[in-house]
């Protein structure tokens, strides 16, 4: 895929709408993580250095359209330095902006007509602006006002990070070293359909972990006690395990679990095989001789993608044991020049961090359901809008 990019000598002087994704944790208005803010600054800087008038357009949370003062994104323009201009829809600041300056609008999603991608919205947002820079990978995914909206409106390119989303995942989907291992956790099968399907299709082996494996093993006949597992969605399930078994692909389900006898961070965890598991147990980790397996297969492979957790990996070392041990496996081979890895989800990604290996992955998404959506579709709307 393409897409359109600026040419950065022809945009002195521009009044430029470029729209990051800064929907960051943020805690008594402290960020927590600045992953993405971090990543969006290639496209900020190179905009500025080339003397554009940057407004920069993002959202935090799920406001509904209301206005909540707690998603407001005056700590990260306070974090960055920057004016922050209170409304997404006034434009009085712009007579007043020089070449460089670069300013952070409030949260546009105050607005209801951002998530219905209301034209009348689109307009008023697009409404001062010379062009339009797309840097949000992680929310171009959603058709919403301001990814595709005013993209139909104003002249509009691809940021320098929606371009190295596109060229990192794309290149290592369409043309892996092999063997290519996927390993697929979280907590709905339901949510990772599409995905699940495609990279069955696609690679070598696939592990499915967490609550999804649970669901896997469910529909094998397996118990699975008092936990967490879809059970509507066990003819699909085995729909997947078919098409796996269709293209050669060796897929693999958890083959033991840790449960505990309540859901909590304070449980005493017990390690137990598929076929042990009783009906007053919660499983809330992969178990020891699954992460044993899963480790031997990362040993294995030359490309590993991975989304999702095995365990409650945000509950620390005792529940996250089996993801950590993921974590730092695909670390080792990255950093030992004998893996190509790509990480996406946000609680995929807090796992790299509470093991202290992010910067030895060949590369992190700023993406969760955007990544997995690029990964099953090869597109994604908002991209669309920018192919050429």
């Amino acid at each position: 895929m393409k897409l359109r990019t600026i040419d950065y000598n022809s945009i002195k002087g521009k009044n430029v709408l470029l729209r990051v994704d800064f929907n960051v944790q943020i805690t008594d208005g402290k960020i927590l993580d600045t992953f993405r803010i971090e990543q969006s600054m290639p496209t900020i800087n190179k905009l500025r250095e080339a003397g554009a008038r940057v407004a920069i357009c993002a959202h935090l949370g799920r406001p509904k359209g209301a206005h909540v003062p707690e998603l407001s994104l005056r700590p990260i323009a306070d974090y960055m330095k920057i004016p922050f201009i209170d409304d997404c829809l006034r434009r009085d600041f712009l007579s007043d902006m020089h070449d460089g300056d670069v300013v952070l609008m409030e949260n546009v999603r105050f607005y209801a007509g951002e998530e219905e991608n209301d034209d009348a919205f689109a307009k008023k947002l697009a409404d001062g602006f010379d062009l339009f820079v797309n840097d949000a990978f992680a929310v171009s995914h959603r058709a919403a006002a301001s990814t595709l909206g005013v993209a139909k409106i104003l002249p509009s390119f691809a940021g320098e990070l929606l371009q190295a989303e596109v060229l990192n995942i794309s290149r290592i989907m369409e043309n892996p070293k092999r063997p290519l291992l996927a390993i697929v956790g979280g907590a709905k099968v339901s949510s990772k359909i599409g995905v699940l399907k495609t990279l069955c299709k696609m690679a070598d082996t696939v592990i499915v972990g967490g609550a999804i494996g649970t669901t896997f093993n469910y529909a094998c006949g397996a118990s699975v006690g008092n936990s967490l597992y879809e059970p509507d969605m066990v003819d699909v399930a085995r729909e997947i395990m078919k098409i796996a078994a269709d293209n050669g692909c060796k897929f693999l389900m958890p083959i033991d679990k840790g449960v505990g006898t309540k859901f909590e961070p304070s449980a005493q965890r017990t390690n137990k095989s598929i076929d042990e598991i009783a009906d007053a147990d919660v499983i809330i980790d992969d178990g020891a001789m699954t992460t044993l397996r899963n480790l031997a297969e990362i040993e294995k492979a030359a490309t590993v993608v991975w989304n999702g957790t095995v365990g409650m990996a945000e509950w620390g070392e005792i529940w996250g044991d089996s993801s950590f041990a993921i974590a730092y496996q695909i670390a080792r081979r990255t950093r030992e020049g004998r893996l190509v890895s790509i990480v996406g989800g946000g609680e995929t990604v807090a796992a790299l961090d509470a093991t202290g290996v992010r910067d030895d992955i060949t590369y992190v998404s700023t993406g969760g359901g955007a990544f997995l959506e690029f990964i099953e579709k090869g597109t994604l709307p908002a991209l669309e809008m920018l192919v050429g």
